[in-house]
């Protein structure tokens, strides 16, 4: 495990030197939100793509299904328990680890899921490479998306737009060996280093 762990922060100080290319802000800003207590948050997870093939999610289930079934040492039952699980972090988890690193780093301000809060931060995810675990060996995942800034009750009001490219910074959890655990490892490290941004544009 400590073999892990030194991994993944050789990784991490690897990318360190790209992270501010992984998560730019290319239109607005954030100072709208100086005087606010809360902020809504919310996650779509629509059509996006996969892999560096950009696979459909149906694609990429398929191809996963056929993996789990053809180990022997898995089979239906595996499969009916990662698929449940993935459904699961698709609708509930991953926009908890978005808005738990959110809070994370900055806490002027309380980002919540369920919020009638004037502004909302919106995390369109694009496309995904869902990284591996081999053992001691791991590959983070990389989400592609846009976070923005719109009026909660008028979205087409965009106040600020972040790209995310590629961005792979790691947060471990205790599911980091399966493919949903990296996915929402990287959503909450979106939502810390987003958290930073924020509170930077607020000083």
């Amino acid at each position: 495990m400590k073999k892990l762990f030194l991994l993944v922060f050789m990784v991490i100080m690897t990318t360190a030197a790209f992270g501010q290319e992984k998560m730019n802000l290319v239109s607005g800003g954030f100072e709208v939100l100086k005087d606010q207590t809360e902020v809504k948050v919310e996650l779509t997870f629509e059509d996006v793509l996969f892999m560096k093939e950009n696979i459909t999610e149906t694609q990429y289930l398929e191809n996963r299904k056929k993996q789990v079934l053809d180990n022997p040492k898995r089979g239906e039952k595996a499969w009916n328990m990662w698929i449940t699980e993935w459904e699961r972090y698709k609708k509930e988890e991953y926009i908890n680890y978005f808005t738990k690193g959110l809070n994370k780093t900055y806490k002027d301000i309380l980002f919540k899921k369920d919020s009638s809060a004037k502004y909302t931060l919106l995390l369109e995810t694009k496309w995904i490479f869902p990284g591996w675990h081999a053992g001691l060996t791991m590959m983070t995942a990389e989400i592609n998306g846009t976070v923005k800034l719109v009026e909660t009750n008028n979205h087409s009001v965009v106040l600020a737009e972040v790209e995310l490219n590629k961005f792979d910074r790691f947060v471990n959890n205790d599911e980091v060996v399966m493919e949903y655990g990296r996915i929402a490892g990287a959503y909450e490290s979106a939502g810390r280093y987003l958290g930073k941004k924020i509170k930077k544009s607020l000083k």
